[in-house]
C-alpha cells in the first residue's frame, strides 16, 4: 500500500478546481463521525429539507451523483426504451449519459453559439410523435433559453427536465436556476461551487415524482418489510449523512462562496481584455446572473482543434491545470453506434473545438491569473494564430 507521504507533491500546480472548506465544513463533518450513523439519515434529510427552501420547491431527494439523479428523474415520469429524450450534445457529459442508460433514445439539438445552451428553435424541428421529454442544461452556469423551452414543452406536451449539475446560483429573469423544469438536477461533485465529494440533488413541485424517486434511491430500514417498497428494485444511489453534511455546511455558505468566485471572475476579466484572439465568457439578454462552473474561454476562428491542445499542453507545462472543454457526445463511440457522426452539429463542434476551461476556484490569487492569461498568450503566439475572434 502506497502511503499519502509519498505521493508527489506539486505544491506549484494552479489546480483547475479547490473546493471552498473551511472550519465550519470540518466540524459538521466531525459531528457525523462522532455519532452512531454514517449513512443516509437525520443529516441528509436536512440537507434535502434545506436545499428545497433554497430553491422554493416542494421536494428535494438527495442523491449519490447527477447521473443517477437524472436517470430517476427519467423514471420516475416513466421515460424508457421506446422513447426519445432531445438533449445537447454538449455539456457535462456524465450526467447526459443517464438518458442512453434508461433506455430512452437520446436525440440531439444543437446549441446556441453564444450562450453555449440548447437552442429552442433547434430543438423544436427534432420533435417527434415518440419524444417523450427535453433535457436542457445550464451549460457551464449559463441559464438555457427556459422560456422558449418552456413553451416548446407546453406546446408538445413534453416533460422539461433541468440539468443545473453546472449552475446552481445562477438567475434567468430573476428566478435561480433549478426552479424551471418539471424536474431538475443537481451534482455537488468538483469543480462545483458547492461540493460534497459526490453526490447530487432531484427536485420537484410534484409529490409523486417525489416519491417515485425516493422509492429508486432507497429502502429505508424502517419500511423493509412493506408491500409498496418492496415491488420497486431501488439503486441504493442515496447520499450518506457524511457527505451531506459537507453539503448542508455548503449551502449555508454558498453566497459567500459564490462571492468569491465572482471575485476571481473579475480578475480573469481584467487580464483577458488585453487579450486579442479570445471570446470571452457570454451572458445572453434574458439571463439576471451567471455563476461559472469552471471559467472557460473561446479561441478566435483561426485557432484550431489542434492549436487549442498546444494551449492547453503549454499551461500544463507552466504548472496550470487546464482543459478541453468537453468532447461532444456525438463524437463519442456509444453514440456512433447510434448513427451519429462529426458534421451533425456543426454549432457544438464549433465551439468544443475552441473552448478552453481555466482554473476557477477561491483560492486562486491575482498573481495566479496574471499567469494564467499570459502563458495563453505566448502560446498562442506559438501556435502561430490570428487574433479573429469571432
Amino acid at each position: 500500500m502506497t502511503a499519502l507521504a509519498e505521493v508527489p507533491a506539486a505544491a506549484d500546480l494552479i489546480r483547475l478546481s479547490d473546493p471552498d472548506i473551511t472550519p465550519a465544513e470540518l466540524a459538521a463533518v466531525e459531528r457525523v463521525l462522532r455519532t452512531p450513523n454514517l449513512a443516509a439519515g437525520a443529516v441528509t434529510e436536512a440537507f434535502e429539507e434545506a436545499f428545497a427552501a433554497y430553491l422554493g420547491r416542494r421536494h428535494a431527494v438527495a442523491v449519490a451523483s447527477g447521473t443517477l439523479g437524472l436517470l430517476m428523474a427519467l423514471r420516475a415520469h416513466g421515460i424508457g426504451a421506446g422513447q426519445e429524450v432531445i438533449l445537447s450534445p454538449y455539456g457535462f457529459r456524465e450526467t447526459q449519459h443517464a438518458v442512453s442508460l434508461s433506455g430512452a433514445r437520446p436525440i440531439f439539438a444543437d446549441i446556441d453559439y453564444w450562450a453555449g445552451t440548447l437552442a429552442p428553435e433547434k430543438v423544436a424541428v427534432r420533435v417527434t410523435p415518440d419524444t417523450r421529454a427535453i433535457v436542457a442544461a445550464n451549460t457551464n452556469g449559463h441559464p438555457a433559453a427556459w422560456a422558449g423551452l418552456r413553451d416548446l414543452a407546453n406546446r408538445h406536451g413534453l416533460v422539461l427536465i433541468e440539468d443545473s449539475t453546472e449552475a446552481i446560483g445562477s438567475r434567468y429573469q430573476g428566478g435561480l436556476v433549478g426552479t424551471f423544469g418539471d424536474t431538475a438536477v443537481f451534482d455537488f461533485s468538483q469543480p462545483g461551487a458547492l461540493c460534497c465529494g459526490e453526490g447530487g440533488m432531484v427536485v420537484t413541485d410534484d409529490v409523486d415524482i417525489a416519491m417515485a424517486l425516493r422509492r429508486q434511491c432507497r429502502h429505508r430500514l424502517a419500511e423493509r418489510t412493506s408491500v409498496v417498497v418492496g415491488a420497486t428494485a431501488p439503486y441504493q444511489a442515496a447520499l450518506s449523512d457524511l457527505a451531506s453534511a459537507l453539503g448542508l455546511a455548503q449551502l449555508r455558505r454558498l453566497d459567500e462562496i459564490l462571492e468569491k468566485r465572482r471575485g476571481v471572475q473579475h480578475l480573469y476579466f481584467k487580464y483577458l481584455q488585453s487579450f486579442e484572439g479570445i471570446k470571452d465568457p457570454y451572458v445572453g439578454p434574458d439571463v439576471t446572473e451567471v455563476n461559472w462552473f469552471l471559467y472557460q474561454v473561446h479561441l478566435g476562428t483561426r485557432f484550431s482543434r489542434s492549436s487549442r491542445d498546444a494551449i492547453v499542453d503549454d499551461l500544463r507545462l507552466a504548472e496550470v491545470e487546464a482543459a478541453a472543454f468537453g468532447q461532444p457526445l456525438h463524437l463519442q463511440r456509444h453514440y456512433f453506434d447510434l448513427g451519429y457522426r462529426r458534421g451533425d452539429y456543426f454549432v457544438t463542434e464549433k465551439v468544443a473545438d475552441r473552448a478552453i476551461a481555466l482554473p476557477f476556484h477561491t483560492h486562486l490569487s491575482e498573481d495566479q491569473i496574471a499567469h494564467i492569461v499570459e502563458t495563453m498568450k505566448d502560446a498562442s503566439v506559438n501556435v502561430g494564430a490570428g487574433a479573429a475572434i469571432y
